[in-house]
C-alpha cells in the first residue's frame, strides 16, 4: 500500500480515535491527522461521515472508512504485511476478539461515561456497574500479559484507551481502580510500554481537567 494517501479526522480525546491512532502506529502507516472541532465541525467530516457526523473517520484513498472498530479491523486487512497482525487469524479466536471489543463499549464505556455525566444515586449506579464490569474483564485478562493472550492486539487497542481516563473516574467517583483491580492496571502500563501507546495516550491529567469542564457545562 505504498504511496496511498491516508488522513485521520479526530479529536485529542476522542478513545475511540485513540484507536486508530494506535493501530496505525502498530502497522507503521504514515497518515495525516486533522484535529476536528466538534462544536464546529468541517464539511469534510460532515461529507465522509454524513450519517453520524463522528469521529474518527479514517480516510483511504479517498474513500471514508467509520467506527474505530470497524477501522481497526480495516487497518489490520488493509496493511497486513506490516508487523503482526491485530486480529487471530483464527476464526474463534477473532470472533472472542470482536465479542470483547464490543463488551468494552456496551458496559464500561457506557458505565465509565455516567460516572463523570451523572449525579446522585444514578451516578452510584454507574459506579457499581462500571467496577462490576471491570472485574468481569480483569478476568478475561487472567494471568495472561494482553487480554488476548501473549501478544497486544485488537482488545488491548480497544480498552487501552480508558486507562487515560482511570485518573479522572477516581476523582470524579471516588472510587480506586488501581487497589480494586491492580492486574488490569498492570497490564495498561504494560502497554504503556509500547511507543504506539505512549505516544497516543494525553496526560490523565489534562483528561481530568476537560472532565471538570464539560461537567461545569452538563450542570
Amino acid at each position: 500500500m505504498a504511496g496511498s494517501e491516508v488522513v485521520l479526522l479526530d479529536t485529542w480525546i476522542s478513545l475511540f480515535g485513540m484507536r486508530v491512532r494506535i493501530a496505525l502506529a502498530e502497522k507503521d502507516v504514515h497518515f495525516e491527522r486533522r484535529e476536528e472541532d466538534l462544536t464546529n465541525k468541517s464539511s469534510l467530516l460532515l461529507q465522509m461521515n454524513p450519517v453520524h457526523k463522528k469521529v474518527p473517520v479514517l480516510i483511504h484513498d479517498g474513500k471514508p472508512i467509520c467506527e474505530s472498530n470497524i477501522i481497526v479491523q480495516y487497518i489490520d486487512e488493509t496493511w497486513q504485511n506490516n508487523s503482526p497482525p491485530l486480529l487471530p487469524s483464527d476464526p474463534y479466536l477473532k470472533a472472542q476478539a470482536r465479542f470483547w471489543a464490543d463488551f468494552i463499549d456496551k458496559k464500561i464505556y457506557d458505565a465509565g461515561t455516567r460516572i463523570w455525566r451523572r449525579k446522585g444515586e444514578e451516578q452510584e449506579i454507574a459506579k457499581k456497574e462500571f467496577m462490576d464490569w471491570m472485574k468481569v474483564l480483569e478476568g478475561q485478562l487472567g494471568e495472561n500479559s494482553y487480554l488476548m493472550g501473549k501478544s497486544f492486539g485488537y482488545v488491548d487497542i480497544a480498552m487501552v484507551p480508558f486507562y487515560c481516563w482511570f485518573y479522572a473516574l477516581e476523582k470524579i467517583g471516588n472510587i480506586s481502580i488501581e487497589k480494586e483491580f491492580p492486574k488490569l492496571v498492570a497490564w495498561a502500563k504494560r502497554c504503556m510500554e509500547r511507543e504506539s501507546v505512549s505516544k497516543t495516550l494525553p496526560d490523565p491529567h489534562k483528561v481530568y481537567e476537560y472532565a471538570l469542564e464539560l461537567m461545569k457545562k452538563i450542570g
